[in-house]
């Protein structure tokens, strides 16, 4: 959905009767995207931005869209299946059935876009009427929530961000459904020194839609993480005592959810040792995961590159 938001707050500019389509309930499809979103224009221009399920269902929820400006609703939930030969032609693992929310641009606050834009921590909790025909929707953050919000949504939704992963939650009200979607902050992989391993872990990153930051300064490393720390994780490949220590230090004391290094048991003692006597506990000094990386039996740079990555996904998926 973050992609989209250019185009949304342009759209809502403009004025268009536009709609956006996400999933609330899905069965099968094989990996997916959980945050896949498509923008339709309902107008008589008839765009659309963005996809789901690689298009396969996208010419029919356009179609919806129009049907829904046309009776004046504001949402509607519409089932979509994709089976046999629909599943090869998309190039999907497999096909699957899902319920499609379908909910009018106008009702969505601008600010969620601003977030998307920015790239920030956002939720987004929409309660639909008994008949699923009007929606509203309001934004939580990890900070902040909109008065209008019921507080379990709220909880719900932090306790979504704190995951580090895109998700949604259906919660039944008894007068009307709350669909929660959380858009977290794509991790941004910092780390600290330079070599083969580091390209390495740049290009990992990649793969995974992440961001990534190589860098030898110490200051460097403070500026990020003060910038948004619960979207870092820190990787730290430095042997330089006047580089790791306070790097990891930093990272240690701000809240960063994966603090890894690499090294040898005397680098790590080394590094503990240092960090104690910086005022830190045993309690900080469990966070740091070195050896670096899951066991996968890596070997060369390139598996220890991944290892290290899926140790990090590892890390964020078993957040409270």
């Amino acid at each position: 959905m973050r992609e989209l938001a250019r185009t949304a707050r342009e759209w809502a500019r403009e004025g268009r009767t536009a709609v956006l389509a996400r999933p609330v309930t899905e069965k099968g499809f094989g990996p997916k995207r959980p945050a896949d979103a498509l923008l339709v224009d309902a107008g008589p221009g008839g765009q659309c931005r963005g996809s789901l399920y690689r298009g396969a269902a996208d010419r029919r929820l356009a179609e919806e869209a129009a049907a829904l400006v046309s009776a004046g609703h504001t949402a509607r939930i519409r089932a979509v299946a994709v089976h046999d030969e629909a599943v090869k032609e998309a190039g999907l693992t497999c096909g699957g059935q899902a319920e499609i929310l379908l909910q009018a641009l106008h009702t969505i606050p601008v600010r969620w876009w601003e977030l998307m834009a920015e790239g920030a921590d956002a939720a987004l909790v929409t309660r639909l009427d008994g008949e699923r025909t009007r929606a509203r929707s309001t934004v939580v953050t990890p900070a902040a929530a909109d008065p209008a919000t019921p507080p379990r949504a709220v909880e719900s939704a932090r306790r979504l961000l704190a995951r580090h992963r895109a998700g949604r939650e259906l919660l039944d009200t008894g007068t009307g459904p709350l669909l929660v979607e959380s858009c977290p902050a794509v991790p941004h992989l910092l780390v600290v020194g330079g070599g083969e391993l580091a390209d390495l872990l740049v290009a990992q990153a990649g793969l995974l839609g992440w961001r990534a930051t190589v860098t030898e300064s110490s200051e460097r490393v403070r500026e990020l993480i003060a910038g948004r720390p619960a979207a870092l994780c820190l990787v730290v490949l430095s042997h330089e005592p006047g580089v790791d220590v306070p790097a990891l230090y930093t990272a240690l004391t701000t809240g960063v959810p994966y603090v890894g290094a690499l090294g040898s048991r005397h680098t790590q003692d080394r590094r503990a040792a240092a960090l104690r006597a910086a005022g830190l506990d045993e309690e900080h000094l469990r966070r740091v995961h070195g050896p670096i990386g899951l066991d996968l039996g890596a070997r060369t740079p390139a598996e220890t590159a991944l290892a290290i990555c899926a140790e990090i996904l590892t890390t964020l998926a078993a957040a409270p």
